[in-house]
C-alpha cells in the first residue's frame, strides 16, 4: 500500500513539471513575437530629421572677391658680374661664394709686372718729350731776338716756332700715355661695384685671364624681384603698385608681400602672355635668387552673382550637388559651380535654384535622399520679465 502511494506521487509530480514547462515556453514565444512585432513596427516608421535655421541657407546674390594667380622665379633686383679690364695672371682673390662684400672692396688682383714696365716706359717718353719741348722753346726765344736784329730770316723763325709746337704736342701725347698706363694699373685691381654677397667666383688664383673675362658675380639681396607670366587678357586689370600675396617654396606657411613694379609692354613670343615684375622687400635676406614663388593678386570684386556657402556644396563621384529640403523630404540637387571666394567662404552657383529653397549649409553624414526632414521654427518668444523686482545688492 505504501509503495503505490509513492508511485502516484511521482507521476503527479512529473505531470506538474511538464505542464509548467509548457506554459513557460508558450509565454516566452508570445513575448518574443510581440518584441519582433515591435521592432518591425519601428522599421516601418522612420524618424524625421530636424534642422534649425542655423543649419540652412538659401541662394543669395553676392559680389565675390577675385584673385589672379601668379607664379615664377625670383631674382635679385641688383646684381653685377665683375670682369677683367686687363689681361694677365690672377695673383690674388680675396673672396669666396657667400662672402659679404662692400662697395669698393678689392675682389681680384691681376699680376702687374708688365703694366709696371709699361708705365715706366711711358714716363720716360714723357720726360724725353718735355726735354725736347724745353729745347724748342729756348731756340724759339733766341730766334725771335735774332729776327728783330735781322740776323735770321722769317722762314727760319717760323721753322723754330713749328718745332716748338710739335714738341708741345709730343708732351701732351706722352702725358696721355702715362695716364693710360696708370689707369691700367688701377684696372688690375677689380673691386665690388655694389654692397652684397658673392654669388659666383669664376676664376682661381694663377689662371690666365683675358680682357672682359668674368671674375666674380655679386648680388644685392635687399630687394628680390618675381618675374611672372600673366595672360594678356588679364593685363587691363593690373597696374603698378597693386599688392601681391606670395608664398615661397621651403618657407611653409610664411607669407611675403610684394608690389607690381613694372609690366612688360609686349607679349612673349608663342605664349600670348606678358611678364609682370613684382618687387619683394627682403630686409633679412631670407629670400635668394632662383627660388620659386606662387601667389595671387587681388582684383576688383565681380558683379553680384547667385552663391551659397562653400560648406553647402559637396562633390562625390565627379558630381557636384547640394542637399535641400522639399515637401518635408531630403532631396539631392545637382548644381554647376563657378568662382570660389575663399575670403567670404562662398561659391558661385550657375544652376538656377528657387530663392526659397532650403539648402543644408553644414555638412551632415549618412544622409539619404527621400528621408523625412523638418525645419524647426525659430524661437521668437522673448523671455518674460520678472514680476518681482530684484533687490539691489549693497
Amino acid at each position: 500500500m505504501g509503495l503505490r502511494i509513492t508511485r502516484r506521487r511521482v507521476v503527479v509530480a512529473l505531470v506538474a513539471v511538464l505542464v509548467a514547462g509548457g506554459l513557460s515556453a508558450a509565454i516566452g514565444m508570445r513575448i518574443a513575437k510581440k518584441a519582433q512585432e515591435g521592432k518591425d513596427g519601428d522599421k516601418g516608421a522612420p524618424v524625421a530629421l530636424e534642422f534649425g535655421p542655423a543649419d540652412l541657407a538659401v541662394v543669395e546674390a553676392s559680389a565675390l572677391a577675385r584673385f589672379l594667380p601668379v607664379s615664377g622665379t625670383m631674382q635679385p633686383v641688383r646684381q653685377a658680374t665683375v670682369k677683367a679690364k686687363v689681361s694677365g695672371d690672377v695673383r690674388q682673390i680675396t673672396v669666396r661664394e657667400g662672402d659679404a662684400v662692400a662697395a669698393g672692396q678689392m675682389l681680384v688682383r691681376v699680376d702687374t709686372a708688365d703694366l709696371d714696365a709699361r708705365l715706366i716706359e711711358r714716363q720716360g717718353q714723357l720726360e724725353s718729350a718735355k726735354a725736347q719741348l724745353a729745347l724748342a722753346e729756348k731756340t724759339l726765344a733766341t730766334n725771335q731776338k735774332l729776327l728783330k736784329q735781322n740776323f735770321i730770316s722769317q722762314n727760319a723763325f717760323d721753322n723754330a716756332e713749328s718745332t716748338r709746337n710739335v714738341s708741345r704736342g709730343s708732351v701732351m701725347s706722352a702725358e696721355a700715355q702715362v695716364r693710360l698706363a696708370q689707369n691700367a694699373l688701377k684696372d688690375a685691381v677689380a673691386t665690388a661695384p655694389l654692397t652684397g654677397i658673392v654669388a659666383k667666383r669664376h676664376v682661381q688664383p694663377g689662371e690666365k685671364v683675358a680682357f672682359d673675362t668674368p671674375l666674380v658675380t655679386v648680388v644685392d639681396l635687399n630687394e628680390i624681384e618675381l618675374q611672372a607670366l600673366v595672360p594678356a587678357v588679364d593685363i587691363p586689370e593690373l597696374k603698378p603698385g597693386m599688392s601681391v600675396d606670395l608664398t615661397v617654396d621651403g618657407f611653409g606657411e610664411r607669407r611675403f608681400t610684394g608690389r607690381i613694379e613694372r609690366i612688360s609692354p609686349a607679349t612673349e613670343p608663342g605664349t600670348r602672355a606678358i611678364h609682370v615684375f613684382v618687387g619683394i622687400p627682403n630686409p633679412d635676406r631670407a629670400l635668394r635668387g632662383g627660388m620659386f614663388a606662387t601667389g595671387r593678386i587681388a582684383l576688383a570684386a565681380s558683379a553680384p552673382v547667385q552663391s551659397l556657402p562653400a560648406a553647402a556644396v559637396r562633390s562625390e563621384g565627379g558630381q557636384t550637388f547640394v542637399w535641400a529640403i522639399e515637401d518635408g523630404k531630403l532631396v539631392r540637387r545637382m548644381v554647376v559651380t563657378g568662382r570660389r571666394d575663399e575670403e567670404s567662404g562662398r561659391v558661385e552657383i550657375k544652376t538656377a535654384l528657387p530663392a526659397t529653397l532650403k539648402v543644408l549649409a553644414a555638412r551632415f553624414e549618412n544622409l539619404k535622399e527621400g528621408a523625412p526632414a523638418l525645419v524647426k521654427a525659430p524661437d521668437a518668444t522673448p523671455p518674460k520679465a520678472s514680476a518681482t523686482p530684484v533687490p539691489a545688492v549693497s
